[in-house]
């Protein structure tokens, strides 16, 4: 067998003890819920999909989610303000909170992440409701971001249990969003490899981009990243740090005004990228 070969059954002999689904949903925290659910709605296409908050029994937030296709989005405001949602926006403003990825087994995969030396966040828990259940896990990464871990095999519902389904009039058409292509981590200087290290340990990811300050930079700019892949290619998240320029580099400027690391972006898949930003430039944005 030639090495080629060789190398190829080696990589497909690997276990892959996280196999990920795919993006299930991400979640900002927000200053104002539904004014952002809203903008999602009109500047992005997005469609209302299910709501949370002292209507359904939920005290202490207002959650909406929207959805386009494969995408999920959902935004959070906090009722209250002494908890982490309030403090988070007081901290950061606006951001991402949760990156949910969807899986078939959300306490083994808790197990699995835990085990390698990942921060538990939540202990598996199981959601129920009229429409089934839900099994929820999670882990720390970077800054304040969380990876929830979501098993819905067994559940019928709008969303989660928790939810109601979100009925509204105001629906504006889609613009061709489908699905997360990547999530974009910015962290502090010289902890890019410790970041691939622990998606690399505990979730099970290989770095399949590297790209240094030789790759992106301006004259005054610059940045080092690593591209991070689950086992089957499903998730990607890129790790970008900075590197030294003339001036402040945009991690640098993330880092200042967000005040510390976290998502930078969440890039979404179109298959017409033309007709998709055109439609959102004729919509404002």
């Amino acid at each position: 067998m030639s090495n080629t070969l060789q190398s190829a059954q080696a990589v497909a002999d690997v276990v892959d003890f996280l196999p990920l689904e795919g993006t299930d949903y991400i979640e900002f925290y927000v200053g104002n819920a539904k004014q952002a659910a809203h903008f999602y709605k009109t500047a992005f296409g997005f469609q209302s999909l299910a709501y949370a908050g002292p209507e359904t029994g939920v005290k202490d937030r207002a959650s909406y989610a929207v959805r386009q296709n494969k995408l999920t989005f959902v935004f959070t405001t906090s009722l209250k303000g002494d908890n982490e949602i309030s403090a988070h926006v007081a901290r950061h403003g606006d951001g991402v909170k949760m990156l949910a990825l969807r899986v078939q087994d959300a306490t083994d995969a808790w197990r699995q992440t835990t085990q390698r030396g990942g921060r538990s966040f939540m202990e598996p828990v199981r959601l129920t409701d009229e429409a089934g259940e839900v099994v929820m896990s999670g882990i720390h990464t970077y800054g304040d971001t969380v990876h929830l871990f979501i098993e819905r095999k067994n559940y019928r519902g709008a969303f989660l249990p928790g939810y109601k389904k979100w009925e509204s009039s105001y629906n504006p058409s889609q613009t061709g969003l489908l699905y997360v292509d990547h999530c974009v981590g910015n962290v502090g200087w010289n902890k890019m490899n410790e970041w691939v290290k622990f998606y690399e340990e505990v979730m099970g990811f290989r770095n399949i981009i590297s790209f240094d300050d030789n790759d992106i930079s301006t004259e005054y700019s610059a940045l080092m990243s690593k591209v991070m892949s689950s086992g089957n290619g499903f998730v990607k998240f890129p790790i970008n740090e900075p590197a030294e320029g003339k001036k402040k580099s945009q991690i640098e400027e993330y880092l200042d005004f967000y005040n510390g690391e976290g998502v930078q972006h969440a890039a979404l898949a179109t298959n017409n990228i033309i007709e998709t930003v055109t439609e959102l430039q004729n919509r404002g944005c």
